[in-house]
Parts: structure tokens; C-alpha cells; sequence
């Protein structure tokens, strides 16, 4: 008995040898997280090398960019080209345009669209669902359509060249998707808090002031800082509705510095775009992890 089990033991360990080793996981994932980590490079090099090109013309002499290869270093550093883009255009009442029409539709937008959102998710009515369904339909609403019937009616009451004609249509078309964020982000809040505050005596207008909305922060700049990309960049509703240089906005601004016959002063404009641009990636910069968490928050449920 004894020599028959001392007999098998080699063809045991032969066995056990020949047997197949198991994948190992840690060099997959070791791979995974490669593969991840060069997708993710490849992306943030194609978001970040445009602004880095536009960087660095904006401080190359004119005769440098035009003589040389545009997307060559500069080969002599120059701040003239800023000095030029105040100097050739009205950029800083431009910039100071753009920002009472993002300023006044952002307030419009949260204001309104966290009513709105409150009125429907919260308080809630008979149709409520069908209410928010034709909210969300004007999403997808092209703005085109609207621009004929307000310059109409904005002659007939008084408002074409003025903030308002702006601040209004750029709000109007961004409540839609702000409502959606709003009352997805309403759905966390626990309904046994809004009983509890009504136990108290506390009123609806009570509630959206002291529960509601200190808990809405985060979704609030979420929702400035989205709509605030398209506000700031807007052109169309401004080129239709804007009719004097006083009110210009600095997409409109821009157009000062394409000379006679079409010639473009590029160095100048690059450095105007650059100085536009900057106020929105400090803001972007400063409030990026709030407006990652309203978006996780808003749009995770709903």
C-alpha cells in the first residue's frame, strides 16, 4: 500500500506540473489601466493644444506669424498684440456687454428653472408629468425659428437694441434642460424632510427658502456654469437684435478687427479670444468639482 502511494507520487507532481498556470489578473489590469491612461492623455491633448497654440500666437509679432510657419514657436515674444486688441476694437465695453447678458440671463435661468422644477417635482399637480414633457420638448427647439417672430415683436414693444432682447431668448432657450436638472436633482431629497418641515408649520415659500434651495448649491452652479458657455459665446440672437456698437457682445466685438478687403489683423484677435476665454476657464477651474457633482447628481436619476 505503501509503495504504491510512494510509486504515484511523481506522476502527482507531473500532473501538477503539467496543469495549465491561471490567467493573472493583475497584468490585465496593469494593461487596462495603461490602455485608460493613454486614451485619456490623447484627449487632453486634443482638448489642451488648441488653447496652448492660441496662447502662444497671441504673443508673436505679426510679420513672425505671417512670414513663418504658423504652428512653429514664436521666435520673438511680444505683448503689443493685447495692447492692439484694446486699442482696435471696443473689447472692454464688449466684454462688459457679454457679461450683463450672462449675468441677467443666469439669474432668469436659476430663478426661474428652480420654481419651475420645485412647482413640478415637489409640490406637484394633476399633469404635472405632462407639463414637464413639454418643458423637455423645447430642447430640442432650434433657436433659428425664433428669431423672425421676436425681431416683430421686440419692434412693436421697444425692445430690439437693448440687454433685454438678448437676456430673454438666451434664458427662454436654456430653462428646458436647467428644469430637467433641477427636478432630477429634487428627486434625492427624502419627502419624510418636506413632511417634517410642514409638521412644523413651515409654508411652501418657507420650504424652498430653507430646505430646498441651501440644498440646490451645487446643481445652481452646475447649471450657471452650462448655460453660461452658451450665453457667453452667443452671436446670433446679438448680431439679429443688437443694432448699435454701444451694446455689442464680444463675439460681435471680434468683427472689429477684420480690416478693408477681408484682411485680418490675426495676432490682435488671438489675443482678444484669449482674453475673452480667460474669465470663463478661471471660473471653470475654481468651481470644476461643484458642477461635477450637480451633473452626477442631476442627471443620475430622473
Amino acid at each position: 500500500m505503501n509503495a504504491s502511494a510512494v510509486a504515484t507520487r511523481p506522476q502527482l507532481q507531473s500532473r501538477l506540473e503539467s496543469r495549465p498556470e491561471p490567467p493573472r489578473r493583475p497584468r490585465r489590469l496593469h494593461l487596462h489601466q495603461t490602455l485608460n491612461s493613454v486614451v485619456i492623455a490623447i484627449i487632453v491633448v486634443v482638448q489642451v493644444y488648441p488653447l496652448a497654440w492660441l496662447f502662444i500666437s497671441s504673443v508673436r509679432t505679426p510679420q513672425d506669424f505671417a512670414s513663418g510657419n504658423p504652428f512653429a514657436l514664436p521666435t520673438e515674444v511680444t505683448f503689443d498684440n493685447y495692447a492692439r486688441a484694446f486699442s482696435t476694437g471696443n473689447l472692454g465695453l464688449n466684454i462688459l456687454n457679454s457679461l450683463i447678458v450672462t449675468l441677467g440671463a443666469s439669474v432668469l435661468i436659476v430663478v426661474l428653472g428652480m420654481m419651475a422644477a420645485y412647482a413640478l417635482q415637489v409640490l406637484g399637480f394633476r399633469f404635472s408629468g405632462f407639463v414637464r414633457g413639454l418643458f423637455l420638448i423645447g430642447i430640442i427647439v432650434p433657436v433659428q425659428i425664433a428669431l423672425v417672430p421676436l425681431f416683430v415683436d421686440y419692434s412693436a414693444v421697444g425692445l430690439l437694441d437693448t440687454y433685454q432682447s438678448m437676456i430673454i431668448p438666451l434664458a427662454g432657450f436654456s430653462l428646458p434642460m436647467s428644469i430637467y436638472l433641477f427636478s432630477s436633482f429634487y428627486q434625492y431629497i427624502p419627502q419624510e424632510t418636506y413632511e417634517a418641515a410642514s409638521l412644523d408649520g413651515a409654508g411652501p415659500y418657507r420650504i424652498f427658502g430653507q430646505i430646498t434651495f441651501p440644498l440646490s448649491v451645487n446643481t445652481i452652479v452646475t447649471v450657471v456654469l452650462v448655460n453660461s458657455i452658451f450665453i457667453w459665446n452667443d452671436f446670433i440672437f446679438a448680431n439679429t437684435f443688437v443694432l448699435s456698437d454701444d451694446l455689442k457682445t464680444i463675439p460681435l466685438g471680434l468683427q472689429n478687427y477684420i480690416g478693408a478687403m477681408g484682411n485680418v489683423d490675426w495676432t490682435a484677435t488671438f489675443a482678444a479670444v484669449c482674453v475673452t476665454i480667460t474669465p470663463l476657464l478661471l471660473v471653470f477651474l475654481v468651481l470644476n468639482k461643484a458642477m461635477i457633482y450637480g451633473l452626477e447628481s442631476g442627471a443620475t436619476k430622473g
